[in-house]
């Protein structure tokens, strides 16, 4: 059938945006699936030493993304010993300091997981949005200036009801910044603090809209799951896509609580569902990994070693689930690219990443890393290479071929003796940002 004037159209307007999107805006980069924006070049290989542009202190930790947009780059950092959480940015170009923000003093964690610096920014280019585990969602403008902010924590909590350090990251949709709480129906106790309001009957979990720049409410939608107990809360963020590569209505995608959701990100209406990995309502199944979409299809994460499934956008019905063991993700995000899913399997073994047909669920390839450390970076694409880092900070490059696995290059970052490497690394503008321990690196050609 031969496409009508107007999907030409926008196939070709949606090709001009991807080849002039050299940012990366959110936690998952321009598009939402892990992918850069076209026309970039980028390193295969660098080191501490080698095609080094800058590196910075930062101080303190995070496991959030590095948010890139022109000469700006935002990050998180939870500064442990002075109890403080921070929003810094930085020149993209030099890395040098633009300004520095103490949002909050006093407790920066709950447990020694990980800590409240642990979501990512969202950037327009016009202003920026931080939130933390504290519930503290901040607006600033690109100099600094606090423009709005609020807490998202229920009147009467100190916590959300969640039992390890809450963390989502907000996302922007045209004029809406949108954020996700997912979390238990019932207040509880969890190492010797009260999760949640005390005294409440019923916690929602939702979705909620305010607009960019005045921090109004623009809508709010209640997200029910069916799950039980820590199996409702889901550590996700949102993402946006069209229920096609080239065009079809644009979908706001929501996993944890047992279930992947599709809804309209104008108002926050659900429009289909599926669910659910867990048919026993097994109560301690939490949700790490995001959704991730591409030829229409939404891919959804079980954790613990179970199945990756994959659900029709348009009809809300499943397609396939993976039959084997190595295609599976308990943290990491998948990524989507030119018509394949990217699985990266964190836990299994030497620990693998698969490539695999979106409609079919045929796995193209499985890989071997080859580390024994644990992976809960989430991969990123650009150039045709994809990029993770493992949690003693060693950075791996694969090829993104779907013909063939090969690792371009593979290099340390991190200390051997400190676990806790989580920071994906952000493409933009021709340059690889990397998030190790304090230190922030811009490598580039």
């Amino acid at each position: 059938m031969m496409k009508t004037l107007s999907s030409i159209s926008l196939s070709l307007s949606l090709s001009l945006v991807a080849m002039a999107t050299p940012n990366w805006p959110t936690q998952r980069g321009p598009h939402f699936n892990g992918t850069a924006g076209e026309g970039m070049k980028l390193p295969a290989k660098f080191s501490p030493t080698e095609n080094v542009v800058w590196k910075a202190q930062v101080p303190g930790s995070s496991a959030a993304t590095p948010v890139v947009w022109g000469d700006y780059v935002f990050v998180t950092a939870a500064d442990h010993e002075k109890k403080e959480l921070h929003a810094i940015c930085l020149d993209a170009s030099t890395g040098k300091l633009r300004w520095s923000k103490v949002v909050s003093k006093g407790r920066v964690h709950l447990d020694d997981r990980s800590d409240f610096a642990s979501p990512s920014p969202v950037t327009d280019g016009k202003r920026v949005a931080f939130f933390f585990g504290t519930g503290d969602l901040i607006v600033f403008s690109m100099d600094g200036k606090e423009e709005w902010r609020k807490n998202l924590i229920p009147e009467g909590g100190k916590y959300f009801a969640f039992q390890w350090t809450f963390s989502t990251s907000p996302i922007l949709s045209g004029d809406n910044l949108i954020m996700q709480i997912l979390q238990r129906d019932v207040p509880f106790h969890y190492g010797g603090m009260s999760r949640g309001p005390e005294g409440a009957t019923k916690i929602p979990s939702y979705l909620v809209a305010f607009d960019f720049a005045t921090g109004k409410q623009s809508w709010k939608a209640d997200r029910p799951g069916d799950a039980v107990a820590e199996s409702l809360e889901a550590f996700t963020s949102p993402v946006l896509s069209r229920t096609a590569d080239d065009g079809g209505n644009l979908q706001l995608l929501v996993a944890g609580g047992d279930a992947l959701t599709g809804h309209d990100p104008t108002n926050g209406k659900e429009l289909w569902r599926w669910g659910t990995w867990n048919p026993t309502k097994i109560g301690h199944w939490r949700l790490v990994p995001s959704p991730v979409a591409g030829s229409g299809v939404a891919l959804a994460c079980a954790p613990k070693k179970s199945p990756v499934y994959a659900v029709d956008m348009k009809t809300g019905k499943l397609l396939w689930k993976s039959e084997d063991p190595e295609v599976s993700s308990d943290v990491c995000t998948p990524l989507y690219h030119d018509g394949h899913f990217y699985v990266l399997n964190g836990e299994y073994k030497d620990k693998r990443i698969s490539c695999i047909e979106p409609r079919s669920g045929k796995v193209l390839w499985t890989g071997a890393i080859g580390t024994r450390a644990k992976i809960e970076a989430s991969p990123t694409l650009g150039d045709g290479k994809i990029y993770f880092q493992d949690h003693n900070g060693k950075v791996f490059v694969v090829a993104a071929d779907p013909k063939k696995f090969s690792i371009l290059h593979q290099v340390e970052f991190g200390d051997r003796s400190v676990r806790d490497q989580r920071c994906s690394l952000a493409l933009a503008n021709n340059r690889v940002f990397l998030r190790s321990q304090k230190t922030l690196y811009c490598f580039g050609e």
